[in-house]
């Protein structure tokens, strides 16, 4: 395992454009290959934005995705949250690329490019549906089985495949642990600091906070980002490259009830009340994980990932980084990645 408090001055210290050749040659693990047939990192220079991006139908949506990498490499697919988007994975994906991985990184429901194929189907939220989006775009590019990565609602979803549907899932890489939701333990009031952070939850479960999402929607944004990410000094053009994925005209919709959804505030679909159900016993995740917390992320439990360690159940490997927030894959893209070839080595 490797030491966390040298892992975070490393990752304090890197830089988006590096090669993980270092991180390969100080890690315990470097002499397994990190990806197919490759066991020195090639140097390769950060993205300022994904080249293209691709289409595909898949369930009752249409996803637009980034992919980077070999075409036939194993697959990676990376999942980005709440207030964010893919390109919250644009300094990850050409590392992976350059260890020989097909990287996908998908909109998520309301996001980007990613748009719903009738204007008759429910705006809906909730965990299991944005699960099922993520396996219905497996299938729809025809792979089996991928690694997964994610933070935020993207860890969410990971943390919900990786349980439910393990065979999709060839190893996990969750930021924050073990994110699946239990409504009825929701209901539960959290120390007064703990529910501090969660205040745009209760602002949402309002008509007013509706409206605030829909009228000051790139404000509300950067402000969760500066609030949830302190040592993140991003500048406007990085902000604005991902706010235009806020213009998706399902955004306001899918935020709102995924919100309200974990709150009880807001009725789901009924077709997935099954799914619903074995989430809410909060399922054991048995595939090779490696979870990430950072040090500043106000949702970090505290403890050491000792608050959700007995929910991983296989391979495991738990990792602190000092001085990162909550939108790790941006602020730590080396470590991200590096977890991620760790992961498939587990």
């Amino acid at each position: 395992m490797i030491d966390r408090r040298a892992l975070g001055r490393t990752i304090g210290a890197g830089t988006a454009a590096a090669s993980l050749a270092g991180w390969l040659g100080s890690s315990p693990a470097s002499a397994a290959p990190a990806g197919p047939e490759a066991s020195t990192p090639v140097r390769t220079k950060a993205l300022t934005s994904f080249e293209s991006l691709k289409q595909v139908r898949a369930g009752e949506l249409t996803i637009g995705y980034a992919e980077v990498g070999p075409a036939k490499g194993p697959v990676v697919v990376l999942l980005h949250g709440w207030p964010y988007d893919i390109h919250s994975y644009v300094d990850v994906a050409p590392l992976l690329a350059a260890e020989g991985y097909r990287v996908i990184v998908p909109y998520l429901r309301g996001y980007g490019t990613t748009t719903f194929r009738s204007p008759k189907t429910f705006r809906n939220g909730q965990q299991a549906v944005v699960a099922l989006d993520i396996i219905a775009l497996l299938d729809a590019l025809r792979i089996e089985k991928a690694l997964l990565g994610g933070f935020d609602w993207g860890a969410r979803t990971a943390d919900i495949i990786a349980a439910l549907w393990p065979r999709r899932c060839k190893a996990l890489v969750s930021v924050t642990g073990y994110l699946i939701t239990n409504r009825e333990k929701n209901r539960r009031p959290l120390p007064p600091a703990a529910e501090l952070a969660w205040w745009y939850q209760y602002y949402f479960a309002t008509e007013r906070g509706e409206l605030g999402l829909a009228h000051y929607g790139h404000d509300f944004a950067k402000l969760i980002w500066r609030d949830v990410s302190p040592t993140w000094h991003f500048d406007d053009a990085t902000f604005d490259r991902t706010a235009k994925a806020f213009e998706n005209p399902d955004y306001v919709s899918i935020v709102i009830h995924n919100y309200r959804w974990r709150l009880g505030l807001a009725a789901g679909d009924p077709r997935y009340d099954g799914i619903e159900a074995k989430l809410a016993a909060g399922p054991a995740v048995a595939v090779p994980t490696i979870t990430l917390d950072g040090e500043l992320d106000p949702f970090t439990p505290a403890g050491d990932g000792s608050a959700y360690r007995a929910k991983f159940t296989g391979p495991y490997d738990h990792r602190a980084l000092d001085g990162i927030g909550h939108n790790v894959p941006q602020e730590a893209p080396e470590a991200f990645a590096r977890a991620v070839l760790d992961a498939d080595r587990l």
